[in-house]
């Protein structure tokens, strides 16, 4: 039975995907965003927890996705890191009709393990960082062809995706990456589109870990928020 390490559970999550869902937040991140609202997920001590103890945790409130056609969506941290632990549960959740979701970076090769993976996955929501190589170094530490390589096998294996883009002042809201960002996701079938306005309520966490917070910018306005989504409105996605 494999056992996974985890960060916390949210029971009733409304933003992670569809409905009202059971969120397990994974431990351990590829990445070192330097918008990340979570560096508490990078590394540390983890709370653990089978695959039998978190479907049987999940049933406790089925009637609830049920009723709202939600499910369970995985999140992190990045929970690609534990693929093995995700095949078996969601392969469990599947007996019980549970939809079922992964919220990932992307950074990942493409193994069989994988695509076992996505045979029992109903919905991927893709987090792209920064579409210009140098930029996504400069963000996240890692380069971005792998996350690129992902999306396209998402489309390959019609596995039905959400893109999430943050919306960074200084990095991922001025006209050019926006037009080019619909531009590569106009060649892409997707669910819908999440546009997430940055925000830095996380200083505080990173002072108690004794990180240094290294982002120099600013939550975006409202209205230059609500300027982007019309574009991607005008521009015929689904946008949240």
């Amino acid at each position: 039975m494999e056992i996974c390490n985890y960060h916390s559970i949210q029971t009733m999550g409304t933003l992670d995907g569809p409905g009202i869902r059971y969120v397990l937040f994974l431990q351990g991140c590829c990445f070192r965003c330097l918008f990340c609202h979570n560096p508490d997920t990078w590394y540390g001590k983890a709370n653990s927890i089978t695959t039998d103890e978190f479907v049987q945790d999940v049933l406790k409130y089925k009637v609830f996705y049920d009723a709202s056609g939600g499910g369970v969506t995985v999140s992190g941290g990045e929970p690609l890191l534990q693929i093995p632990f995700l095949i078996e549960a969601f392969k469990k959740l599947k007996k019980y009709n549970i939809h079922t979701a992964i919220d990932t970076c992307g950074y990942i090769d493409i193994t069989d393990h994988l695509k076992e993976l996505m045979n029992y996955t109903n919905l991927v929501m893709l987090d792209i960082k920064h579409l210009d190589n140098k930029k996504h170094v400069e963000l996240t530490g890692k380069p971005n062809n792998k996350v690129l390589k992902f999306l396209d096998f998402l489309q390959e294996r019609n596995i039905p995706t959400r893109i999430r883009q943050v919306l960074t002042p200084g990095y991922t809201t001025d006209d050019e990456y926006i037009a080019s960002l619909i531009k590569l996701l106009k060649n892409y079938k997707l669910e819908k589109v999440e546009l997430l306005p940055y925000h830095d309520m996380a200083r505080e966490k990173y002072k108690k870990l004794g990180l240094q917070y290294k982002l120099n910018s600013r939550p975006p306005e409202k209205q230059e928020v609500l300027k982007i989504k019309e574009k991607f409105i005008n521009a015929g996605f689904d946008t949240i």
